[in-house]
């Protein structure tokens, strides 16, 4: 086997999310904006919200045990279990000990790994200590899982539109189909506040919204300069840039700032040609050659003149990866791999199959990576890669499956849940029958702040 074990990655993925959704249009007619304001501006179409019967608990409940029973795994193959989110409902308590009720029953309870929290970093963060471990010599030749979920919600105002809900699960493990790349990630850290939740009563974020745009951008500068560098390193004969990936994935608050990020690594390539060459790559572009990046951040002309320029690139590269993150909003650390979960529904083997993979991970406050991943070559029907693609296609039926609600329902479902945030005893008042089969929901939260599940079957019998 060598030194380490081979080509550590993802060898399975499932995704998680509510049953319940509004329709952006109609919530632009409710919040009484200007028509396209969310859909167009924001390039949201719907988003999934949770009633008082799900949490960031009964989320990850559900995607580890539907990934477990999806892949057909046994609980014994798993050894480690991180969990990335920002949806804190106990200062103490992780959420990756409630998950342990899926695997105590069958005997397994030498489970590495704990909740790793940044804003919307935490399920990055929770993949880089789990393929550390795998590639560690503590590594006992089992799997990891990795879960990255969140619920975002916010008080009435601009950013209420950009919420969503969402859980995703991956299982990693050397001989992956998608293989994270080694020695190429660039990673970049400060302190600021620009999304942050001070207040533990509330649910609600307190936002600086155009510092966090500017702290996003800076970020994906920063991050796509020093991956350029250290993937050119490795690859000493190929040119490092927009062009040296087939796929190219971002953290998505909202859908139109990816359209911009994409614009943005075409600038950073821009700044990075040669004099002699920009007339030919990039004719009638030559009066941006001196741009400052700092201060371009919001300047329209420099936006719209490499929207133009990235706008294939976008089509192509990015736009299949926008599914989950357009039908269901911002899902914090679940969003970049919701976007992989989209960009492998919407392609066929055969596109995915030998590809490069870029991937943007930004959390608030600040923490930001640039890796990526490459995807084996064989696409037979018996390969890993098959198996991993086939067990997910059903996503699209899932978010047709899902209920809509109105944004009157919305408005009443978020007020109830900041209303009842921390309460004891607390018996939630939904119905189960709105959610998914196979959904886990919260049964109770009892007198010492206690909470049970049950999971949603066909008999809704069984508590854990």
């Amino acid at each position: 086997m060598g030194s380490w074990p081979e080509n550590v990655g993802i060898l399975a993925v499932e995704a998680a999310f509510p049953s319940l959704y509004v329709d952006q249009t109609e919530l632009e007619q409710y919040d009484g904006v200007s028509a396209g304001k969310y859909v167009i501006g924001l390039g949201q179409s719907k988003m999934g919200l949770c009633n008082d019967r799900e949490d960031i608990n009964s989320l990850c409940l559900t995607v580890v045990q539907n990934l477990i029973e999806r892949f057909n795994l046994k609980y014994s193959d798993i050894g480690r279990l991180d969990v990335g989110t920002e949806t804190i409902i106990d200062k103490s308590k992780s959420v990756k000990s409630v998950l342990m009720q899926l695997f105590e029953p069958h005997g397994v309870t030498d489970l590495e790994g704990l909740d790793t929290t940044n804003a919307c970093y935490g399920g990055t963060a929770a993949l880089f200590n789990a393929v550390a471990w795998i590639e560690s010599s503590e590594w006992n030749n089992r799997y990891a899982i990795v879960v990255a979920a969140d619920i975002a919600v916010y008080a009435e105002g601009s950013a209420r539109p950009t919420g969503g809900a969402g859980a995703v699960a991956m299982l990693i493990g050397p001989n992956a189909p998608l293989i994270i790349d080694r020695n190429v990630r660039a990673t970049y850290m400060k302190h600021v506040y620009d999304f942050y939740k001070p207040d533990l009563t509330s649910e609600y974020p307190t936002v600086d919204g155009k510092l966090s745009i500017e702290c996003y951008l800076h970020a994906l500068d920063t991050c796509y300069q020093l991956y350029r560098k250290r993937a050119a390193k490795k690859t000493a004969d190929t040119l490092v840039d927009l062009n040296y990936f087939d796929y190219i994935l971002f953290h998505t608050p909202f859908c139109k700032l990816i359209q911009k990020s994409v614009g943005r690594l075409a600038l950073n390539d821009f700044l990075q040609t040669s004099p002699e060459l920009v007339s030919k790559l990039y004719p009638g572009l030559d009066n941006f050659k001196n741009l400052d990046l700092t201060k371009t951040y919001f300047d329209k002309d420099v936006e719209k003149a490499f929207l133009t320029v990235s706008k294939g690139a976008y089509q192509k590269k990015t736009e299949p990866s926008l599914l989950m993150a357009n039908q269901i909003g911002n899902m914090y650390t679940a969003s970049l791999y919701g976007g992989l979960v989209s960009l492998l529904v919407n392609c066929n083997i055969e596109q995915i199959a030998g590809s490069k993979v870029g991937l943007f991970s930004y959390g608030s406050g600040l923490a930001s990576t640039m890796f990526s991943i490459t995807v084996t070559k064989d696409c037979n029907d018996n390969s890993p890669l098959y198996k991993l693609m086939s067990n997910i296609k059903d996503v699209k039926t899932r978010l047709e499956q899902r209920q809509k609600i109105s944004p009157e329902k919305f408005v009443t479902i978020l007020e109830t849940r900041n209303q009842n945030c921390h309460k004891a005893p607390f018996a939630p008042l939904s119905s189960i029958k709105d959610l998914f089969l196979g959904t886990y929901y919260l049964n109770e939260i009892d007198g010492m702040f206690r909470r049970y599940y049950r999971r949603h079957v066909a008999t809704t019998n069984g508590s854990i």
